[in-house]
């Protein structure tokens, strides 16, 4: 049983996107990804798929080759890959709604040419390197410096639960300039894997989305050129913290597809059970405790579902809005976790065993509310949007 998504709602090109990727993740990448999990393998097949159809040229500009759609139409491609393997829509996650928006929305002409086609071809494979050891809810509070070095910069710093690191051969990279703190002086550059200075990526085992495993990145004087950076750090400049903010939203966006299309499969797969099991003489799907239950877990997901919709439609400066996505993403993220709990709890003890997928959904669903900002960072920010009060958790010095 498949829950229905209104289809009627899209243009030809997107019922076209919706129903192409629900196909190829069903017969493709769903026979697999217990063994994704399983095995905490890189499910570069599905990688190979998802790039033979297209999926990480979707939002790359038409002039370098890609098929220039945006942030909703990639939305909608993550939702039907997650409602079959989490692991293989983060293999696309970081193409479709990652540096490679950045890239074309800020990048140089030169940036552009390098990295943009080789996306498409799906050669170019980024991850964001943000999070700090003593900079995650608190972005700001990074250290990774770029210092001036002739006519480059060196870059040094540790970088911590970079999702797909070991399997990446590009990073946009956060960073400050010297003598800076805070919100004050932040900029980002492009590095290739292989650049001098980089130690060998060490990954961590994690509960969820065990197919693309997290990593360490330490940067020990690494060598950028000039035309590697895409916003240069200056001290006494907010403008890269601005964009540190901006640049997360259509992540996010993504973040709360995944989500939604977690949630969706955990319901269809309850639904589908709770009509073939019996009970008292009948099918337990008959029951009107039941009947209430799924109901709620329907409105629930179209709740996350046309929230989500409605971020990825916005766009601020060329990126969806602060407010929109926010509500989406904590949204969709506790809706997930709900959906997923309430489905074991009607498969009762079957919804335990790793034999079925409800435990692999809730373990999936959890760690998308910690990924891309916390449900409560995500109320901080919302609160700051709704009531135009926004409250500093930094310590005053």
């Amino acid at each position: 049983m498949k829950v229905k998504v209104p289809l009627e709602e899209f243009d030809g090109l997107q019922r076209d996107l919706v129903e192409r990727s629900r196909r190829i993740a069903q017969d493709e990448i769903a026979p697999h990804a217990a063994h994704w999990d399983r095995e905490k393998e890189f499910p570069e097949r599905s990688f190979q798929i998802l790039t033979r159809e297209g999926f990480t040229a979707l939002t790359v500009p038409r002039e370098y080759g890609g098929a220039g759609l945006g942030v909703f139409e990639g939305c909608l491609v993550i939702e039907e890959i997650a409602a079959a393997c989490l692991s293989s829509a983060m293999t696309i996650q970081m193409q479709v709604n990652g540096p490679p928006r950045v890239i074309a929305r800020l990048g140089s002409e030169a940036q552009k040419r390098h990295y943009l086609g080789r996306i498409v071809e799906g050669k170019a494979r980024f991850a964001i390197a943000m999070t700090e050891p003593q900079a995650g809810s608190d972005g700001t509070a990074l250290e990774t410096t770029l210092s001036p070095d002739g006519d480059g910069f060196r870059l040094t710093g540790t970088k911590c639960h970079i999702t797909g690191a070991a399997y990446a051969n590009a990073f946009l990279v956060f960073c400050r300039a010297p003598q800076t703190a805070g919100p004050d002086g932040i900029g980002a550059v492009l590095i290739d894997a292989d650049v001098e200075g980089l130690a060998p990526i060490e990954t961590e085992d994690k509960m969820g989305g065990r197919g693309v495993p997290e990593g360490v990145l330490r940067f020990d004087n690494a060598p950028v050129r000039a035309d590697q950076v895409i916003l240069e750090p200056r001290a006494g400049s907010r403008d890269g913290a601005a964009f540190l903010v901006r640049q997360f939203n259509p992540e996010r966006c993504g973040n709360a597809a995944m989500s939604v299309g977690i949630a969706r499969a955990a319901l269809e797969h309850a639904i589908e059970y709770m009509k073939q099991r019996e009970q008292f003489g009948r099918p337990v799907i008959e029951f009107q405790g039941i009947q209430w239950r799924i109901a709620d877990m329907a409105t629930r997901l179209d709740a996350a579902r046309l929230l989500l919709w409605r971020a990825a439609k916005s766009d601020v400066e060329g990126f969806p809005g602060i407010r929109e996505t926010a509500m989406a993403k904590l949204f969709a993220n506790e809706t997930a976790v709900a959906i997923c709990n309430e489905a074991i709890e009607l498969l009762g003890h079957k919804g335990y065993l790793t034999r079925y997928p409800l435990e692999r959904y809730f373990r999936d669903a959890r760690g998308l509310g910690i990924g891309g900002g916390t449900t409560h960072i995500l109320r901080n920010m919302i609160g700051g949007e709704v009531t135009g009060i926004r409250v500093s958790q930094r310590r005053k010095s």
